[in-house]
């Protein structure tokens, strides 16, 4: 409206909400076809290596139609049957069976499709466990790993092969980390678990697991292990693993899955792929990932401000206010926020010829809080003097 006298104009504001930061959501890749019916909605009619939204179990199959030999919907299902609420599934019209370098390239190419996605954070592609050859295999795994490093924001849940010994486990581990960099953004994830049904079908746990994240994620957050949790929609697992396996196992960061009496199948390890002490827990580096994640979605406006005090006065503001928040749920040690983190950003970060070149520099430091993984007790037996 025009204000042609002066005085005080009311007007109307409404005030949005700030936008949501998404956790727990994985994109999924593998074989499909295109769904049976012909008349189906148009997001059924997806073209091959383009990302559709899930937002229920139910809809896979009215997006895609499963091919022999491909665990891509046992991995959906298992997600939302384990507290999943949304999905991404790129796929590939490879056969899984058939040339394994078409099927290697086909997953591939679906993998880089999920590269734009914001708002997805983990990463699985179960039908790396459809090639028949282990090293196909471990390439795919491979890339997905890359792909995680690459974007610096998303995390691989991986699954070993299949009637794999714990010999074989620590082999594929090894094969993961073998010439490349340290595959801190991924974690691995053993045995196999058995449908439901008179069949028992045998299907990689990754979509299991990923629902598992989910759960965590809303019940906690991404700074709570996705461990000593139920898995759901299952009969049995692969192999009974005992203790003395999983001690084996789990120093080299294989997280087991465990038939444990009276409570289920768990998730019984929160461990990647690293060997760096910093970047050993799961929820650890999901933590980490997830602040990088918040930082893009929430600091895009200080791009082209003044690069001058009231600039760094309201980004450390921004970033203290947020912290702030995850100290109070729990994802940091310390018992003041002081202990737990801190934020720079002033004219130490950025001296002159740092702001001549166009940058802004915030320092951050962290104190997560790592997951009690072992719970000792001592119990002490004192004799008592007579009275």
């Amino acid at each position: 409206m025009d204000y042609l006298v002066p005085g005080v104009y009311r007007q109307a504001v409404v005030r949005t909400a700030p936008a949501r930061l998404p956790t727990g959501v994985p994109g999924f890749v593998g074989c499909a076809g295109s769904p049976p019916d012909p008349l189906a909605p148009a997001q059924a009619l997806t073209p091959v290596a383009t990302p559709v939204a899930l937002q229920r179990k139910e809809d896979f199959a009215r997006a895609f139609r499963p091919v022999e030999g491909s665990f891509l919907a046992d991995a959906v299902a298992g997600f939302f049957d384990n507290g999943g609420e949304r999905c991404y599934v790129v796929r590939t019209d490879a056969d899984p069976a058939g040339d394994p370098a078409k099927a290697v390239a086909g997953l591939v190419r679906a993998l880089a499709a999920l590269g734009p996605l914001a708002d997805l954070d983990l990463v699985a592609v179960p039908d790396a466990m459809a090639l028949d050859a282990a090293q196909d295999s471990a390439l795919v795994q491979c890339e997905v790993l890359r792909h995680c490093a690459s974007h610096g924001n998303r995390f691989a849940i991986l699954d070993a092969r299949r009637e794999a010994t714990p010999e074989a486990v620590e082999e594929q581990r090894d094969a993961l980390a073998e010439g490349a960099a340290e595959p801190v953004n991924g974690a691995l994830y053993y045995p196999w678990v058995a449908q439901p049904g008179p069949a028992r079908r045998m299907v990689p746990p990754s979509g299991h697991v990923a629902g598992i994240y989910a759960r965590t994620d809303a019940k906690a957050g991404v700074f709570k292990a996705p461990a000593n949790e139920e898995l759901l929609g299952i009969a049995d697992i692969e192999w009974p693993l005992d203790a003395d396996a999983q001690a084996r196992l789990n120093p080299g960061g294989v997280n087991c899955l465990r038939a444990l009496p009276g409570r289920g199948i768990r998730v019984w390890g929160a461990r990647t792929l690293s060997r760096q002490d910093e970047w050993r827990y799961v929820n650890v580096r999901r933590l980490f990932l997830t602040v990088h994640r918040w930082i893009d979605l929430h600091l895009a406006w200080a791009s082209f401000e003044p690069n001058d005090a009231r600039l760094w006065n309201r980004i450390r503001r921004e970033l203290e206010a947020y912290l702030s928040q995850l100290w109070r749920a729990g994802a940091f040690a310390g018992e003041t926020p002081a202990e737990a983190f801190f934020v720079r950003c002033d004219a130490e970060t950025n001296p002159p010829e740092s702001r001549e070149l166009g940058r802004v520099v915030s320092e951050i430091g962290l104190a997560p809080a790592a997951p009690a993984e072992f719970i000792v007790v001592r119990i002490t037996q004192q004799a008592t003097a007579a009275a």
